[in-house]
């Protein structure tokens, strides 16, 4: 079965759509993508597959009966429209064939698509091929027509060749018809890699794109040339739910690294593509995310606009506002547009339910990390969504929950999220050393542990899934002291930036406690960076860095774990979790919440360092005799 972006058509497609649609879901390879009317550039052809084995093909769907065309030559056709008035029509044949020819000169700027050698050198790599689909005419239809003279019987389909209900239909013959849809006509000698998949939709689809990821450094003389393996693209499944989450109240829960963030960020460009004339507004609980979030929408607002078109979205003064956009981090929006703090929140809520003037409200609110917000918080939100929209998108995942927020939507905020809410189970960010470890750490600490679910939204906890991607199990390191510790983790981030080429700024140390009446962690960490002439960012100083968190600074980042929920790193530190869980606090699954959440913001490299005792360096010390076992089991195998 194929992956289908949308994964179900919409209602209003035609019926010949309809079926094209289910017979090339169910019938095209696993490792097929069919796009169903996707925007292309300004425009939406009916279908769009890429196939590994087949290259790409564009297929324009027409339900025309005999009785409707009039007249059909190889450029127009002239047939009966609405209210019966003649029309005219590009040739279905010739309007795929130009649209094709347009994607392929565009993916031919990409290098790394292009045929270095041989007699197609300088075309791309893979074959791109066209046809038309006529969905009420069969295949004797079209011959006694003598509309084979005008459309060649090779690009062209007919109902019984496209419809498993017809006695004629063969499944065999379908994927033969598809294969020799093209002019130029080659069998590919390998099949594309996934790499090659995600630099096509990359190119064609601008709003899968990810920015703002660590990419591994190329030679010199590969930098030259645009790098596929460099270009990042959503998961397929991460596409659909962005692209077609659907309209009125909704919620995605998700584990940590399946995307969240930036299924949301998408959402956020494609509605204000979608419909220019709307307010929206993203919300988020920590300021550094925030900053993020602005980051991460203005590329993805950059990347939807046209080529050549990249002014900043920023403004230089006011609220943060991205065209129609505006994020906040949830006590910056209070302050802003009602000048208050949580004490008043009450009795805002009143007055928005009771007055009758008018109230300043958004076609679209989209909320992340919505485990982190009181109830309250939420009730205040909702009265700002547009009822004409009723826009509410609510992204949460409960095992990240370190602020004990208890609700039920539906009771105590009036939300139905019934039959509108998406499970988000695979973890992309993290390798599968990490999501293991993370994992098995947290089942054996949280509290929560007896309320997780595999699949249903009803459950407190969703069990993460691993990607095939693989890593260096997390690195786990006792030492004789703090200061030892950040010796050991100073060496290792020159390591990482001399050996693998990890930017500084792909790098995070976070720590649990700032300082005891023992010791100042913070001044040991900054003095021993400083002294290896490390560059670095405090962005858990004050509210002021806060709110200047930048990505993309060249600087290694200080934070509590705290504020770096919602980030992610190529590396991660985790330093003295000999303090965790924190004697102080009583909430011991905040403390194992935050723990995994501080795992799970490193996409590779994971360190985590300790010089004293605590319960859970007990289960980092049996972790770590586990992987030196295993070590030794495979060296004498």
């Amino acid at each position: 079965m194929a992956l289908t972006v949308p994964e179900t058509i919409r209602r209003t497609a035609t019926a010949g759509e309809r079926v094209l649609f289910r017979t090339l879901k169910e019938f095209l390879p696993e490792d097929y993508i069919v796009y169903y009317e996707p925007e292309i550039h300004g425009r939406r052809p009916d279908f769009v597959i890429i196939g590994p084995d087949l290259g790409l093909i564009v297929l324009e769907v027409k339900d025309w009966t005999l009785s409707t065309i009039v007249q059909a030559t190889k450029d127009e056709w002239i047939i009966f429209g609405r209210n019966q008035q003649q029309a005219i029509e590009t040739n279905p044949y010739k309007k795929a064939e130009e649209f094709t020819f347009h994607l392929m000169n565009y993916l031919k700027k990409d290098q790394n698509l292009i045929q270095s050698n041989g007699r197609h050198r300088f075309n791309l790599k893979f074959p791109c091929g066209y046809g038309a689909v006529f969905s009420r005419l069969q295949t004797e239809n079209l011959s006694k027509e003598n509309l084979y003279s005008v459309i060649s019987p090779q690009y062209c389909l007919a109902r019984n060749e496209i419809d498993p209900d017809h006695e004629d239909f063969s499944e065999e013959i379908l994927m033969e018809k598809l294969m020799n849809m093209f002019k130029i006509n080659f069998r590919l000698r390998e099949p594309l890699q996934r790499e090659d998949i995600d630099a096509i939709r990359h190119h064609l689809f601008p709003e899968v794109r990810i920015g703002g990821e660590y990419q591994e450094q190329a030679p010199h003389q590969e930098q030259i040339l645009l790098s596929m393996h460099n270009l990042k693209a959503m998961d397929v499944h991460q596409e659909n739910y962005a692209k077609n989450i659907g309209d009125k109240n909704r919620i995605i829960r998700g584990v940590a690294g399946s995307g969240k963030t930036l299924i949301l960020a998408t959402r956020a460009a494609l509605l204000a593509r979608e419909n220019p004339d709307w307010k929206i507004m993203i919300l988020c609980y920590n300021v550094s995310l925030a900053n993020y979030l602005r980051y991460l929408i203005d590329l993805k607002i950059q990347d939807l606009k046209e080529d050549g078109d990249q002014v900043s979205l920023f403004e230089t003064s006011g609220p943060k506002k991205l065209g129609d956009i505006e994020v906040y981090n949830f006590h910056s929006f209070l302050k802003d547009k009602f000048n208050a703090n949580e004490n008043r929140i009450p009795h805002l809520i009143r007055s928005l339910q009771t007055s009758t003037q008018f109230v300043d409200r958004y076609d679209a609110i989209l909320i992340d990390e919505g485990q982190d917000f009181e109830s309250e918080w939420l009730q205040l939100v909702s009265q700002l969504v547009n009822p004409q929209t009723s826009s509410l998108l609510l992204v949460e995942d409960r095992a990240q929950d370190i602020y004990k927020r208890r609700r039920t939507y539906k009771q105590d905020l009036g939300l139905d999220f019934t039959g509108r809410s998406r499970i988000l189970s695979i973890n992309y960010r993290n390798t599968q050393q990490i999501v293991r470890f993370a994992w098995e750490f947290y089942q054996r600490h949280s509290t929560l542990k007896d309320k997780v679910a595999e699949q249903h939204i009803e459950g407190e906890i969703i069990a993460p899934k691993s990607t095939p991607r693989k890593g260096p199990e997390p690195y786990v390191y006792k030492a004789d002291s703090f200061m030892d510790e950040m010796k050991k983790v100073c060496a290792t981030i020159q390591r990482l930036h001399r050996k693998h080429h990890v930017p500084y700024d792909e790098m995070a140390i976070l720590y649990r406690v700032k300082k005891s009446s023992k010791q100042n962690y913070i001044s040991i960490i900054q003095r021993q960076l400083a002294k290896n002439n490390l560059p670095f960012y405090w962005v858990a100083e004050n509210q002021g860095t806060k709110k200047t968190y930048s990505k993309d600074d060249g600087k290694i980042k200080i934070s509590t774990i705290d504020s770096s929920k919602g980030l992610d790193f190529q590396a991660v530190f985790i330093v003295n979790v000999d303090n965790i869980p924190f004697e102080l606090e009583k909430d011991k699954n905040r403390e194992a919440a935050l723990l995994y959440i501080a795992m799970t913001r490193a996409h590779k490299f994971l360190s985590l360092s300790f010089s004293g005792e605590s319960e859970y360096t007990q289960f980092l010390e049996e972790m770590n005799e586990r992987f030196s076992q295993d070590s030794i089991r495979a060296d004498s195998s």
